[in-house]
């Protein structure tokens, strides 16, 4: 299964275009580092620049090398909690131009909502099984140094199947639901929605809590409905 792309590819960056995509990896399993640097080193266009065992060397190390993109597992030191996500949210912050894969053993769709709740450019969440598939852990790290999303294909099917029982998960919507909830997965913010389908906001924001409830998804908060919602779009066309 080839991992879900979220909202439009992405396109190279001034900092990828003609060279190589530079990569920290942190894990603090000694074996996995190693095996995703050996993965990435497969590659003529991807370059790991450094490697980090816990979140104070990961953010340490993008301080320094100012990477395109770090492949971070998601429970490290000190805590071995959730390091990973929020590395990705301080990053977001303070190096924003860093594209972050976190890799995780989980197909737990809350964690890939955390680590999209801010958007989802530049972020990927993929499980831990990809690094034993070269071609797919090296083009999510391409995908997201472009700018663009990935998501775990395991991942998406879980939430699908979260969402509703059985079925196309968004056979219930209108046409006009599908065509806001189209728009959203592209980006777009509600003004934006309204503006592209010729909408008022107030009416953009009715269609958008109608195929929330249709999808199943009135218990989370509003960030969070979004990114299920996209998810759930995006299964439905592969």
């Amino acid at each position: 299964m080839t991992p879900v792309q979220v909202g439009t590819p992405g396109t190279l960056s001034p900092v990828t275009t003609g060279g190589r995509v530079r990569v920290v990896v942190a894990d603090d399993t000694l074996l996995v580092r190693e095996g995703v640097q050996r993965v990435l080193g497969l590659y003529a266009d991807l370059e790991v620049v450094a490697v980090a065992g816990d979140l104070d060397e990961l953010l340490a190390a993008v301080d320094e090398h100012r990477p395109d993109v770090v492949v971070t597992d998601i429970r490290m030191p000190p805590t071995s909690s959730d390091e990973g996500i929020r590395a990705a949210t301080q990053l977001r912050r303070t190096a924003p131009q860093t594209g972050v894969v976190v890799l995780s053993q989980y197909a737990a769709p809350a964690y890939a909502l955390e680590l999209l709740s801010g958007g989802s450019q530049r972020r990927a969440y993929l499980l831990k099984e990809r690094i034993s598939e070269p071609d797919q852990l090296a083009e999510a790290v391409r995908e997201v140094a472009r700018g663009g999303s990935v998501v775990d294909p395991k991942v998406v099917e879980v939430l699908v199947a979260g969402a509703r029982p059985a079925g196309d998960p968004l056979a219930g919507l209108t046409r006009r639901e599908l065509e806001v909830l189209e728009q959203i997965a592209q980006g777009r913010s509600n003004a934006g929605v309204a503006a592209e389908l010729v909408l008022t906001e107030r009416a953009v924001e009715k269609h958008i809590n109608a195929l929330f409830a249709k999808l199943g998804l009135t218990a989370e908060p509003d960030v969070h409905r979004r990114v299920s919602a996209v998810l759930l779009y995006l299964a439905s066309l592969r």
